[in-house]
C-alpha cells in the first residue's frame, strides 16, 4: 500500500483531502470522493465508514450521510423480518437453514440486515497516535452476528466464561484496532477465546425491524439453562442454600463494620 501522504516528496503537492481529489481525478484515478460529496467512504466486505468532510464537525448530523450498505431505519419495512442463524464452535455456519461459508454469510447478512436500517453508528474514536477521530460507520451483517453469537454464549458458556471472556475483549479489540495482528499477546488471548468457543453450539431466532436486532429464540444442545432451576415456582432449589452463601459472602463486610470502618 502505497501512502502519499507519508511521502516527504509529496508533502508539497498533496496538502489535504482537496489537493489529493484533484490529483485523482486529474490521473483518471478510480477514488469515490469528490468535492461535491461532502464526506469520504471506506468499504469492505464487513461494512463501511464514513469521514472527514462536514463530518469533521460534530454539530453535523449523520441524516446528512446517504446509507451505503442499506437504508435510513426510518425507511425500512413496516413489518419485522425473522432469520435463523446456526452457529458451529462460535462460527456461524448458515442462514434460514442454508449453509454458507463465512464470506457468504457476511454478504447475506448485509443484504438482509441493510434492507432493515440495522448496523448504523455515529462514533467518536480515539486513534493510536491520540486523535480523537468521528466516523459514521455502517456493519449491518456484523451487528447481527454480534448480537445471535452473544445470545449463542449466554445459555452454552459457564458464568465465570463469560465474565473472562468480556474482560479480554476490548484488549483484544485494541489490538486488532491498533494493527497488532500478528503479535503474540494477540495470538496468547485468540487461542483462550477459542477455547471458549468449543461448546456454542446452536440456533439463533432473531426479529430485524427499523433498526433493531431482537432475539426471539435460542437452543443448544450444550445449554447450561435449566428451566426447572430458573423458574419461579416450585423447584429443585433449595432457598434455603442462599442463607449460608449471603453469610459467607459478606463475611468481611460485618468484619470491617464491626471495627468502625466506613465507606
Amino acid at each position: 500500500v502505497y501512502a502519499p501522504w507519508r511521502d516527504s516528496e509529496f508533502l508539497s503537492v498533496f496538502g489535504g483531502r482537496k489537493e489529493m481529489i484533484d490529483y485523482c481525478q486529474s490521473h483518471n484515478l478510480p477514488i469515490t470522493a469528490t468535492h461535491d460529496k461532502p464526506y469520504s467512504t471506506d468499504a469492505n466486505i464487513l461494512g463501511l465508514t464514513h469521514e472527514a468532510g462536514e463530518l469533521e464537525d460534530l454539530q453535523t448530523s449523520t441524516s446528512r450521510i446517504q446509507p451505503g450498505m442499506g437504508v435510513f431505519p426510518s425507511d425500512a419495512p413496516d413489518e419485522a423480518e425473522y432469520i435463523e442463524l446456526e452457529f458451529i464452535s462460535g462460527d456461524c455456519v448458515s442462514v434460514n437453514g442454508k449453509t454458507k461459508n463465512p464470506a457468504e454469510v457476511m454478504r447475506t447478512l448485509n443484504a438482509i440486515a441493510g434492507k432493515h436500517g440495522v448496523g448504523r453508528v455515529d462514533i467518536v474514536e480515539n486513534r493510536y497516535v491520540g486523535i480523537k477521530s468521528r466516523g459514521v460507520y455502517e456493519t449491518p451483517g456484523g451487528t447481527i452476528l454480534l448480537k445471535a453469537h452473544r445470545a449463542m454464549e449466554s445459555i452454552t458458556l459457564d458464568r465465570e466464561e463469560v465474565f473472562t471472556k468480556d474482560e479480554l475483549m476490548p484488549k483484544y479489540a485494541r489490538l486488532v484496532y491498533n494493527g497488532y495482528w500478528f503479535a503474540p499477546e494477540r495470538i496468547m488471548m485468540q487461542k483462550a477465546i477459542d477455547a471458549t468457543q468449543k461448546r456454542v453450539n446452536g440456533q439463533v431466532k432473531l426479529a430485524l425491524y427499523k433498526g433493531n436486532v431482537i432475539v426471539i429464540g435460542r437452543q443448544s444442545p450444550n445449554s447450561l439453562y435449566d428451566e426447572d432451576l430458573a423458574t419461579f415456582e416450585s423447584s429443585n432449589y433449595d432457598q434455603r442454600d442462599a442463607e449460608g452463601f449471603i453469610k459467607l459472602n459478606a463475611l468481611r463486610l460485618r468484619i470491617a463494620a464491626n471495627r468502625g470502618r466506613k465507606l
